[in-house]
């Protein structure tokens, strides 16, 4: 049946242990309407859901599940360290969009949020700039070079030095680049949010990173690590 309707099956995978997903293609919309109203009629067979695919629809049929989104907050998603590759593949999709787009990343020091960061902007093919970080030791930027500031790069931003360490000509930078179309992302911005002129509207997506489920995201009991070390 999809055969006649040359309809393309582009991935079929399990979902959670309980359905089978199928990313399907086609040249006709109304062909994948017509293939619902079919299927309907098969007893043996029961549709959950027929759509457009999002993201995390992509990605669960990729993955075998779909990715832990907050019930109360819809632009809240859960990683645990163990699904690292399932987040880098996230990222990736979401690099890949064009325009301004703030992506917050939570997660205690050494949980991978620096190297996800990264490893995304290589699954997007695009180049990623340290605004500040302390992965390589201490990195607090003041001015950047033409080539550095091209908005097709992905722009990596420690909220904790951006604020709480940050000078005056790397803030103005800072502001600068907030307004550039690109993509930008804050590590710890719940610091970032309280210690700056910036709040959580102004947020398109906010990532978990966790080492385990149950592990709670404590700032205070790194950020004072932070400006001694600095």
């Amino acid at each position: 049946m999809l055969g006649m309707l040359e309809v393309n099956i582009l991935t079929i995978n399990g979902v959670e242990g309980k359905t089978r997903g199928m990313l399907l293609e086609s040249d006709d919309d109304e062909k994948i309407r017509l293939l619902g109203e079919m299927l309907g009629k098969v007893n043996s067979i029961t549709v959950s859901a027929l759509r457009q695919p999002k993201l995390v629809d992509i990605l669960a049929v990729r993955h075998g599940r779909y990715i832990d989104r907050d019930s109360d907050d819809r632009k809240t998603f859960r990683f645990t360290r163990d699904e690292l590759g399932l987040l880098v593949d996230f990222l990736g999709e979401v690099f890949k969009r064009e325009g301004n787009q703030v992506i917050g990343l939570r997660g205690m020091p050494r949980v991978g949020k620096t190297e996800s960061i990264i490893a995304g902007s290589v699954c997007a093919m695009k180049r990623w700039t340290f605004v500040s970080s302390t992965l390589l030791r201490q990195t607090i930027r003041s001015q950047m070079s033409e080539d550095e500031l091209n908005p097709n790069n992905v722009f990596i931003i420690d909220g904790i030095v951006s604020t709480i360490r940050s000078s005056e000509r790397h803030y103005n930078l800072l502001q600068d680049i907030m307004t550039m179309p690109s993509t930008k992302v804050i590590e710890h911005p719940d610091i970032f949010v309280q210690e700056s002129e910036y709040d959580f509207n102004d947020f398109d997506i906010i990532i978990e990173l966790r080492n385990n489920p149950n592990e709670e995201i404590i700032y205070d009991t790194f950020t004072a690590s932070y400006t001694d070390e600095l």
